[in-house]
C-alpha cells in the first residue's frame, strides 16, 4: 500500500531534484528522505531515481507517480479536513425527533440555535409520539428524541438510554368563555364533576391521566368527545361543548379560559432520550440548547 507521507516526499524530490533540498523543505534530513524513497521503491517494486553522489534524477515512473498522486493527496487532505470538522461538530449530521406540541413550542429555537452555531452541519427533525421514536434512538437512527410521561401515567424508558427531564409541564383546565367558572384563574376539579369532558383517545396517556385525576377528585368524567388533535379539543371547548384538561404546551399563549387546578397540580414530564454511547459532537450542542429553550418556556408558567 502506498504511504501518503512517502508520496508527498516524492513530489518534493521530483520538484527539487535533490534529496537534501527536499529534506530542507519538508523538515527531514537527507538520509530520512532517502530512506522514505527506498521504502516507496520497495512498495511499488521499481526504482524511482537514478542516484549519484550529488543528485537523484527522477525516472519516468517517478514523474508519473508524483503527477498522479497530486489528486489523490488533495482528496486525502480534503477528507482529513472534513473528518476534523466532524470531530469538533463543525460538520456532520444531527437527527432529532419530538412530539407535536414540543415541535411547536420548544424545537424552533433549538434548531435555529444549532444551525446558527454549526452552519455546515446537517440538522434533521422528525415527529412522533414517544412509542414511535424510542426505537429510532435505540437503533441509532436518531441521536435524541423528546418524549413525555404523565405523573398519573408513569412509564419506564429503556435502560440503555439516558432519560433527562427538561420540563415539568403543568396540566391546566380549559373552559369555554361562557362557563360559570371562566375567569377565576383557579378551579377545584369537583366543581366540574357535572360537566361534559373533551379529551384525547381512550388509549392515550392523557386520557388515562384525566380519568385518574378525576377519580382522585371523587368523580368519573363524562367524556363526550375525543380527539388526538389539541386544536380540535380547544375548538370544541370554545364552542361550549365541554371542558378539558390539557398540558401547557398544547395551550396557546392567547388562549382564554385557562385555569390552574387547586390542590394537587399534575404535570406532564418532558424528557430527552439519547444513547449513553453516542459520541456525535453535535449532541451536546443540541442538549444545551434544548435545556435553554425549555427553561425559557417554563418561565412562562411560573406563579405570578
Amino acid at each position: 500500500m502506498l504511504n501518503p507521507i512517502h508520496l508527498r516526499t516524492l513530489q518534493e524530490c521530483v520538484r527539487t531534484g535533490s534529496f537534501a533540498e527536499a529534506g530542507r523543505t519538508l523538515g527531514y534530513t537527507a538520509s530520512a528522505v532517502s530512506q522514505q524513497m527506498v521504502l516507496l521503491e520497495r512498495a511499488i517494486g521499481a526504482p524511482l531515481f537514478e542516484r549519484s553522489a550529488r543528485s537523484a534524477r527522477s525516472t519516468a515512473l517517478a514523474l508519473r507517480l508524483a503527477d498522479r498522486s497530486r489528486d489523490a493527496l488533495g482528496a486525502l487532505d480534503s477528507l482529513e479536513r472534513e473528518v476534523r470538522a466532524m470531530v469538533v461538530g463543525e460538520e456532520g449530521s444531527l437527527r432529532l425527533a419530538s412530539f407535536a406540541t414540543a415541535n411547536s413550542r420548544v424545537l424552533p429555537d433549538v434548531l435555529a440555535a444549532v444551525i446558527s452555531q454549526r452552519p455546515h452541519a446537517e440538522v434533521q427533525l422528525d415527529e412522533g409520539e414517544p412509542d414511535e421514536v424510542v426505537d429510532g434512538v435505540l437503533d441509532g437512527v436518531l441521536d435524541a428524541a423528546l418524549v413525555f410521561e404523565y405523573d398519573l401515567d408513569p412509564r419506564q424508558w429503556p435502560i440503555e438510554l439516558c432519560a433527562e427531564e427538561l420540563l415539568a409541564e403543568p396540566l391546566r383546565v380549559v373552559l369555554p368563555s361562557s362557563h360559570r367558572l371562566a375567569g377565576r384563574g383557579r378551579v377545584e376539579l369537583p366543581d366540574l364533576a357535572g360537566d361534559n369532558w373533551i379529551c384525547t383517545r381512550q388509549d392515550t396517556a392523557g386520557a388515562r391521566s384525566l380519568v385518574r385525576l378525576a377519580a382522585a377528585a371523587g368523580f368519573a368524567p363524562r367524556i363526550t368527545f375525543r380527539s388526538n388533535d389539541y386544536s380540535v379539543i380547544r375548538d370544541l371547548v370554545r364552542r361550549d361543548l365541554g371542558v378539558a384538561v390539557l398540558p401547557a404546551l398544547a395551550i396557546p399563549r392567547e388562549q382564554q379560559g385557562v385555569a390552574r387546578i387547586i390542590g394537587f397540580e399534575p404535570h406532564r414530564r418532558v424528557k430527552v432520550l439519547y444513547r449513553k454511547q453516542n459520541t456525535n459532537p453535535l449532541l451536546p450542542v443540541a442538549l444545551e440548547f434544548l435545556a435553554k429553550s425549555c427553561t425559557a418556556v417554563a418561565s412562562e408558567w411560573e406563579q405570578p
